[in-house]
């Protein structure tokens, strides 16, 4: 792992490094770079992979309040850091969203997108209600609540006792060095802005992939991405949970990577 200070901010992040084409993987929520480790094993070497931790998970703090347009700075800035001029960005969930929001604001730096089971649209009041419980439970001293929420998370997003499990852990360690950082990134997810109306500015190849069992977001909301955008195309992953990429890597692995040769 690296550090580099993005905006004021040390973000930490993995390069493969190499000559090939570069690839900006961005997380999910409460994820970090990690979650893409099959990803960048099935591409290092033919490509140069870059993962890294955004505001708030992994080793990046989130000292202030920011929204995805700064993350989308963020990444352009890691880029710039890197010496890089364009990357094909690849992000999950929140990932897509600051690599949407990227493509819209720094049109000659994103190559291509690849978005797994992330959205353009913000979620319905109540919905965004029950998000501000949870990040409460997740982030208040209550630890029966605390095990009690995190479980109910871990479902939403992963949907895999084995993944849940491996993950827990990783959690709580982040949650006992500094809540804060947790709930400034749950602020960002709550009152993030919806760029639905602005997906036809989107003119890079996109590539849409969502799994069947996604209960986070719908896939009606990924159809509307891919019909939005100039050059989207859909691809189902059956069984897929809202992490697809970890509950199905072969399947997503296949898929990014044929969309990769097609650039």
């Amino acid at each position: 792992m690296a550090t580099a200070l993005i905006n004021g901010v040390p973000v930490h992040f993995e390069d493969t490094g190499g000559s090939g084409p570069v690839v900006l993987f961005s997380h999910g929520f409460m994820m970090d770079h990690t979650m893409f480790a099959a990803q960048i094993d099935s591409l290092r070497g033919e490509y140069r992979c870059v993962a890294w931790d955004e505001r708030g998970f992994g080793e990046t703090p989130s000292p202030t309040p920011f929204s995805y347009w700064d993350s989308a700075n963020d990444a352009v800035a890691l880029l710039d850091h890197l010496g890089v001029g364009e990357a094909v960005f690849v992000g999950m969930s929140q990932g897509g969203y600051l690599s949407m929001r990227a493509a819209l604001t720094h049109p000659n730096r994103v190559r291509a997108l690849a978005l797994i089971d992330s959205g353009a649209a913000v979620d319905a009041p109540e919905v965004l209600e029950g998000y501000g419980g949870m990040l409460d439970a997740l982030c208040g001293d209550d630890e029966a609540t605390y095990d009690l929420v995190a479980a109910g998370v871990g479902q939403i997003i992963l949907g895999d006792q084995s993944l849940i499990d491996a993950w827990t852990p990783v959690w709580k360690a982040r949650r006992s060095r500094d809540r804060n950082d947790l709930r400034t990134a749950g602020q960002t997810l709550i009152t993030r802005d919806d760029i639905s109306e602005r997906l036809g500015e989107i003119a890079c190849p996109t590539l849409v992939i969502h799994g069947t069992a996604d209960v986070a977001i719908s896939m009606n909301e990924a159809e509307k991405v891919a019909s939005g955008v100039q050059k989207g195309q859909l691809v189902v992953i059956d069984g897929g949970t809202h992490a697809a990429n970890l509950t199905h890597p072969v399947e997503v692995n296949t898929e990014l990577r044929s969309f990769l040769a097609s650039l």
